[in-house]
């Protein structure tokens, strides 16, 4: 098993292949369901952004997108059970590309969305970002990098159209440095954000430069599985760097999951 320099196991290579059958079948195992928990609060932070701005189809920038997962479950509605079966069981394998494409299609044509909302993606994954817009998940998409360089002038002016930002679990590899990248390329009209965040990745940095530019950030309450250790190896990793931390893991990582916390960000 390789572990990356955070202590998590590398699962890079489910994020770059042609279509999200390895991506879910690898994480059903181990019960990845952190967007599943994070569908209300998203929906709630949706909701009040329509009622303060008066917005009533607003733009959400999934920063990490993958396949469009968030996207499919709020705009769509659909559930990560939904998903994991869709394309991780049955007789999935022996299908091609472009019929779990076509059938995609269908599922959407067939039916209304759940949620009057556009979906801008932002990966670094060409194979994701493509497979999200041909099956109609998002709306649009970026594929960029920020982490090493500001976007281009074409792609500043898609993330332009972002009135909220959200993640489920790329804050961490993701830093301040692409967060205040799209604050910057939105200009006067800072997005808001909601950002799960393992409990391992420290946010103050994030927060920090957010505060600089006029935000105010608060942490909820709660806390939220994102999936289950893969491996003993895994766990021991991460326990060690939570408690380096001064984070108490007990009854919590302890009991096999990592767990998020759920920061939302909105201009002061």
């Amino acid at each position: 098993m390789r572990v990356d320099t955070s202590g998590k196991i590398s699962l890079g290579h489910i994020y770059t292949r042609p279509d999200p059958r390895a991506y879910f079948g690898t994480l059903r195992e181990l019960e990845y369901s952190i967007p599943e928990l994070a569908k209300p609060h998203f929906n709630g932070l949706i909701a009040e952004y329509r009622r303060a701005r008066g917005v009533t189809d607003p733009t959400v920038l999934d920063i990490g997108c993958s396949y469009g997962i968030n996207a499919a479950l709020l705009k769509y509605g659909a559930t990560m059970g939904e998903l994991y079966d869709r394309y991780s069981g049955g007789d999935v394998h022996g299908q091609s590309r472009a019929s779990l494409l076509a059938r995609d299609r269908e599922s959407i044509r067939s039916g209304e969305p759940a949620e009057p909302v556009r979906f801008l993606g932002l990966d670094a994954s060409e194979n994701a970002l493509s497979y999200a817009l041909e099956a109609g998940y998002l709306d649009g998409a970026v594929q960029a990098d920020l982490e090493s360089g500001d976007p281009s002038d074409e792609q500043r002016e898609r993330l332009a159209e972002t009135d909220i930002a959200i993640s489920t679990g790329c804050l961490g590899y993701v830093t301040e440095k692409t967060i205040m990248r799209i604050v910057a390329a939105c200009g006067g009209r800072p997005p808001w954000m909601a950002h799960f965040v393992l409990r391992m990745f420290p946010f103050d940095a994030v927060a920090a430069r957010l505060a600089e530019a006029g935000y105010r950030t608060v942490r909820h309450d709660g806390l939220f599985r994102q999936r289950r250790f893969a491996a003993p190896q895994e766990r021991d990793l991460i326990l060690d760097r939570l408690s380096d931390a001064g984070i108490d893991p007990t009854g919590l990582e302890t009991s096999g999951w990592l767990y998020a916390q759920l920061y939302i960000s909105r201009p002061a």
